[in-house]
């Protein structure tokens, strides 16, 4: 579908305040041409204030945001020719489905020739052809976005901004969706920027993910980078499921965590209170048939929760903290899996041992480096 090459965005010293509050504080951000980023963050962390600001819809209090090599700060929304998919999706109920999506076109006074290609081509890229003549209340859910969708790229924008697209689907539909979404992106070639609050949903689908809290972007990085290698405890708490425990920095690979000595491949921050990232997937029970390289942690099983294909086996430490491992269900009716109340050797090896500093909502500095 796509005719046009896409744009880099390049965000520089960008910031929005409302009176007393920052709403998004100084960034700077590059994205290349093509690129799938989302913008992740809990409510209130500045995201789609950001998106708003790269849209036209929220002019910056300051610094300057490129769309290519236009500088588009003040430039309202209809003249930075960048497509947009809503929450809401924002159809027109009253219109029918090719109607909706020739909407951008009749905007741009495209000729009725032109135009009726052009919205039929748009409808089988998001697998809606034929369905030009239905009216929106005919649709599903999915199909309503998918003729958001449809809208969106039916002038072929070099650029398209997503505000939580689907968080109003089902968690099949919307699960379903990310993995048409990364398809459509890679058809259409186009420089996509997303917001989510969801972190599975940026884990799926981003080339790179910008993480904000409080108005800031405290780590920025592909989905690998921020699992493994989370810049603090906000952002480990944040990307995937993880739990986090108090540890003091002995040496740079080196860790004390209530008498144990626990080694690191990466290098330890040097704070003074930092965490370790225990991550659920990457814990391991040792059987005694694991390398002494090994972490250990020994603790007892205070519960087994059945989740369908999984047991979560829920293991309290002796100070008190729980941590979570999921097993297989088969794996306890071969008698894999501890009962509850007995004891349990966790095992988490070296490389999977991430020790954060601990997050200070009150000094949040952006990271140096790639952006």
């Amino acid at each position: 579908m796509n005719d046009r090459e896409s744009v880099g965005v390049r965000i520089q010293k960008a910031h929005k305040t409302y009176g007393r509050t920052t709403a998004v504080d100084t960034t700077d951000l590059d994205i290349a041409a093509g690129e799938f980023i989302s913008l992740l963050g809990p409510s209130g962390s500045g995201k789609t204030t950001l998106l708003g600001m790269l849209g036209g819809f929220v002019m910056p209090s300051g610094g300057a945001i490129y769309i290519g090599d236009r500088d588009v700060t003040y430039m309202p929304p209809h003249k930075r020719n960048i497509g947009v998919v809503f929450q809401s999706y924002a159809l027109f109920p009253h219109m029918s489905v090719g109607e909706n999506v020739a909407f951008p076109l009749r905007a741009r006074r495209v000729p009725k020739s032109e135009r009726d290609a052009k919205v039929k081509k748009a409808l089988d890229t998001v697998s809606l052809g034929g369905y030009g003549e239905r009216h929106i209340s005919q649709l599903s859910g999915g199909q309503r976005q998918r003729v958001a969708l449809a809208r969106a790229i039916v002038f072929e924008p070099a650029l398209i901004l997503m505000d939580e697209p689907l968080s109003a689907l089902d968690k099949q539909l919307r699960e379903a969706m990310q993995m048409e979404l990364r398809g459509l992106h890679q058809k259409l070639g186009a420089t996509i920027i997303y917001v989510t609050h969801d972190q599975r949903e940026a884990l799926t689908m981003s080339d790179r993910i910008a993480v904000l809290r409080d108005g800031q972007i405290v780590q920025i990085g592909t989905p690998r980078e921020l699992h493994d290698q989370p810049a603090d405890s906000f952002v480990a708490d944040f990307i995937g499921e993880s739990e986090l425990l108090p540890v003091t920095r002995l040496a740079e690979h080196s860790v004390d965590y209530n008498g144990l000595t626990l080694e690191c491949r990466h290098s330890v921050p040097e704070a003074k209170a930092l965490q370790l990232v225990v991550q659920t997937a990457k814990l391991i029970v040792d059987t005694g048939e694991l390398a002494p390289e090994f972490n250990r942690i020994n603790g007892q099983v205070s519960e087994i929760v059945y989740q369908g294909e999984t047991l979560r086996v829920l293991v309290e430490l002796p100070d008190g903290a729980q941590l979570k491992l999921n097993h297989p269900t088969h794996d306890a009716a071969r008698g894999q899996v501890p009962e509850s109340g007995a004891p349990i050797t966790l095992a988490l090896h070296p490389n999977d041992t991430v020790v954060v500093r601990h997050a200070d909502s009150n000094s949040y500095t952006q990271p140096q480096g790639k952006t």
